[in-house]
């Protein structure tokens, strides 16, 4: 099991305050182990990783932990941090407890120490962060277990860090390219809800003293029942979006579902093309980091089938793996799926005759890299006069809608 983790206060040797956290088993033990490394602990406390303290009816639930989330750039951070350290020939032990004091993130505070404890008990790095796969992936851990073997643990940390960095830039660019349009929607929606709430009663107001609504155009009618819509049950639009989400997630977890879905991810029009950029470089990257850091091409496929993110794309990895181990070649498989584009399978083909694959698959992940750049801020920049057509259509509509009857109006006084 999990130790669980103490979080103490008290003094040094020199009368110095400390404050820290430690692995044991009990409050006790914690004592003592913190009397033996001449530390006198004056206050001491169990941490959980969520985030609890004291107990009974006097708990300080520290809030803002349950909102901490361990994102991809903390995890690139430190890594960084950590392949500056191990470069300069600073014992793991020493290195881990660095970390610990230089996070900022209660939690990944918590996960740290608990690596440094466990590698200070003995462990290889690797093992010690496999014990926290939601925080370390596959892939991390794969790679660092390849560079402890190889003796290039620095080397390691640094590709891994650079590729946190790319996979962050990334992340950043496709939220940046959607931020835009979506205030531009919520603004729309709330315009309309203006129009609906203040406006539109009183025009209507006027319709029903003048005949009644039966003979109104349909146009009118659709706007008012729009209108009574968003205005009477607007907080139905939530509820059913959230079903929407959460049936859709269910069926993703089903193997049909999630094969249906890849598929559609790769033939959507425009995003496709898009989501098979990035799996496609992701593919090139990892593989590429994988061999440079010394992990046999079996075991980096297998590594690379798991983090491709698709699985259209994985079964093709997978057959490589099989050819790869019937001693034949990978890009033959990949050509074979249809899903690699020719460049890819090409470049590969002549890395693999050349013995240059890791440097073949690195230029193909950099130019893919840039081809995504540039397809984001294309879109970025279509998504913009998209967005601003389609509110404009529904305010035409909406507009319409009163203006009809309004001429009918001005021909029935004439």
């Amino acid at each position: 099991g999990i130790m669980p983790v103490f979080e103490y206060k008290g003094l040094d040797t020199g009368g110095g305050a400390v404050a820290g956290i430690i692995d044991a088993d009990t409050a006790k033990i914690a004592r003592s182990r913190l009397r033996k490394q001449g530390l006198f602990p004056t206050d001491i406390h169990q941490q959980q990783e969520g985030g609890t303290r004291g107990s009974g009816l006097n708990v300080e639930i520290d809030v803002a932990k349950y909102f901490q989330f361990i994102t991809t750039r903390d995890i690139s951070i430190v890594t960084t941090q950590m392949a500056t350290l191990v470069g300069a020939h600073i014992p793991m032990g020493e290195t881990l407890a660095a970390l610990v004091d230089q996070t900022e993130k209660q939690k990944l505070k918590v996960v740290l120490s608990k690596v440094k404890e466990k590698v200070n008990e003995g462990a290889t790095l690797a093992d010690a962060l496999a014990d926290h796969p939601t925080v370390f992936d596959n892939l991390f851990i794969h790679m660092v277990r390849a560079g402890e073997k190889s003796g290039a643990l620095a080397e390691v940390l640094q590709r891994l860090a650079k590729f946190g960095d790319s996979q962050v830039k990334l992340q950043g660019q496709i939220f940046g390219a959607m931020a835009y349009p979506i205030l531009m929607g919520m603004i729309g929606l709330l315009i309309l809800m203006g129009l609906f709430i203040g406006v539109i009663p009183r025009i209507r107001g006027l319709f029903d003293s003048l005949g009644g609504e039966a003979a109104l155009p349909f146009i009118t009618r659709a706007v008012f029942f729009f209108g009574d819509m968003l205005v009477g049950y607007w907080w139905l639009a939530p509820l059913v979006l959230f079903g929407v989400v959460w049936g859709f997630r269910r069926w993703v977890r089903t193997e049909r579902g999630r094969e249906r879905w890849d598929v559609i991810k790769l033939t959507f029009p425009v995003f496709g093309k898009m989501n098979r950029l990035v799996a496609v470089s992701r593919f090139c990257r990892t593989l590429s980091t994988l061999l440079m850091s010394g992990v046999p091409i079996v075991s980096a496929l297998q590594i690379v089938e798991k983090v491709v993110g698709n699985s259209v794309l994985a079964r093709a990895v997978n057959q490589a793996t099989v050819n790869i181990t019937e001693g034949q070649s990978i890009s033959a498989p990949l050509k074979a799926s249809g899903q690699f584009p020719p460049m890819v399978t090409h470049m590969i083909a002549i890395g693999e005759r050349t013995g240059e694959l890791e440097r073949m698959l690195t230029s193909v992940a950099d130019a893919y890299e840039d081809e995504v750049e540039a397809t984001i801020s294309a879109l970025t920049s279509l998504l913009g006069p998209l967005m601003i057509m389609v509110m404009g259509g529904i305010v035409f509509l909406v507009a319409l809608g009163l203006l009809m009857p309004m001429m009918n109006l001005s021909q029935m006084i004439r």
